[in-house]
């Protein structure tokens, strides 16, 4: 396959991020796509690395956090909270990504195809100190954001998962900091109303 082509046909599929809206509401009213949770949740990593003393890669931490939910420009974002409490219906997402990965590594030369698909699967897996500090990420933005929504675009669920976050940060000091500061924020909003 020709490499420039590859690139070209992902980079094609990724635009649909720019226009596939997760259920998360900006500030100004508008719905977020999921290309502006990716963009943030990048920031986030910036914005945290000097903070945080282990040894990480951080070219390795961005690609992560870059492709992480490059799978829902073909699967389409299914919330977490769909998945929260329906076994069936996480799997069928599982699938459907794990399918939409398998066709975005085809689009590419074998290598890359194979080392985008690696960094995704890791990404899945949590194990390592970088795909933990992306999942953590990923969870803490998607908070972040519902904190600078209005409450009216609030579930009822997704007050109940503002206590659900601790699991993705306990491993580390500064993400369980961070992870305090929002549910903080999102406890005032929530007393407010």
């Amino acid at each position: 396959m020709n490499a420039i082509k590859g690139i070209l046909n992902v980079l094609n599929l990724a635009e649909k991020l720019k226009f596939e809206m997760r259920h998360s509401w900006l500030s100004n009213g508008r719905q977020e796509s999921v290309a502006e949770h990716t963009w943030r949740v990048g920031l986030m990593a910036v914005l945290l690395e000097p903070y945080i003393e282990e040894s990480m890669d951080m070219a390795k931490l961005l690609k992560m956090i870059m492709i992480h939910d490059l799978v829902e420009a073909e699967a389409r974002d299914i919330p977490a909270f769909d998945t929260l409490y329906d076994a069936d219906r996480k799997e069928q997402k599982r699938l459907a990504e794990h399918a939409a990965m398998k066709n975005i590594e085809a689009m590419l030369d074998e290598a890359p195809g194979s080392d985008l698909r690696q960094l995704w699967l890791e990404f899945e897996a949590k194990e390592t100190f970088e795909a933990k500090v992306a999942n953590a990420l990923d969870k803490l933005e998607a908070q972040l954001q519902h904190n600078e929504a209005d409450m009216e675009t609030w579930l009822e669920v997704e007050k109940e998962m503002i206590y659900l976050l601790s699991p993705h940060t306990a491993f580390h000091p500064v993400l369980e900091e961070l992870r305090k500061a929002i549910v903080a924020d999102a406890e005032a909003k929530l007393h407010v109303r």
